[in-house]
């Protein structure tokens, strides 16, 4: 079967452990390929060579900037000793989401596992987390997830969509998933009102989606409720899905946050998203 190159950001607190103990499920059935990367939060007037050399415009302490890469090193090397020398580990300057996008893509991974506290009030409005930034920019997909869920059994997946305009989406992970723990697709949209013949319709794209994207092993359901969020939520409470899939069309503005980046931030599920094709 083929593997899976997974890459885990860690800033070495127990919600990348998370991260990493969520990856290990998928290794019970998927070959995984396993690296961490700890960025260094410095500004871009900070570099580092390849090998390894720190320089500095002279505004920030050099000495401090290398003392933070030694311990940043020490504790990625601690990494090995605990889950063993097959992890893989890096090291890189500069804005933590930024970086995590750029390495991602840059060194084609199929997906990015992240832990998460999750946000919620003041702190989501002004700047939202981590997670939810790389969720809203990152081309490769995001596993997200807010605590321990080594114990979790992956037999239904859900995947929520807006299946008026089916088309073939990126679904790769989507069915090495689906093909390695003979798991079941859940088609999920969420309606306001519609007709019953709007309904029909919207089945009926339902299977047309399933047709494009070859998905055999699934259930269509349509849920009424007032918004996406908390129609996923509902569902989820009704059903007990084991993951949720949900697109990301990458575009999100101040105090107008998108769902995806709702759902990772509040759902205490683990959530893959991913991008959507334009």
């Amino acid at each position: 079967m083929e593997s899976l190159k997974v890459l885990i950001p860690t800033d070495f607190s127990v919600q990348a452990e998370y991260a990493y103990l969520m990856v290990k499920k998928l290794e019970e059935k998927i070959p995984v390929e396993i690296h961490f990367l700890h960025v260094l939060n410095v500004p871009d007037t900070v570099t580092m060579d390849k090998n390894g050399n720190i320089d500095t415009c002279g505004e920030i302490n050099l000495d401090f900037v290398i003392s933070q890469k030694n311990i940043a090193e020490r504790k990625l090397n601690d990494l090995k000793t605990i889950y063993g020398e097959s992890v893989q580990t890096h090291f890189v300057l500069g804005k933590v989401t930024d970086q995590i996008v750029m390495y991602s893509e840059q060194n084609k991974f199929d997906l990015i596992a992240m832990g998460t506290k999750g946000s919620w009030g003041i702190k989501e409005t002004l700047s939202g987390s981590e997670v939810q930034v790389i969720s809203r920019h990152s081309k490769i997909p995001l596993l997200s997830l807010m605590c321990d869920r080594s114990d979790l059994l992956i037999e239904n997946v859900l995947l929520v969509h807006d299946f008026t305009n089916s088309k073939n989406e990126n679904l790769d992970l989507l069915h090495k998933l689906i093909s390695a723990f003979n798991t079941k697709a859940h088609l999920l949209q969420i309606i306001t009102d519609q007709s019953e013949e709007d309904k029909k319709t919207i089945l009926q794209k339902m299977d047309l989606f399933a047709t494009l994207n070859s998905i055999t092993n699934y259930e269509k359901h349509l849920l009424n409720d007032t918004d996406i969020e908390s129609g996923v939520i509902h569902f989820n409470q009704m059903h007990e899905m084991d993951i949720i899939c949900i697109g990301n069309k990458g575009k999100s503005g101040f105090l107008n946050k998108s769902t995806t980046e709702k759902l990772v931030a509040h759902l205490f599920k683990p959530i893959i998203s991913f991008h959507l094709n334009n």
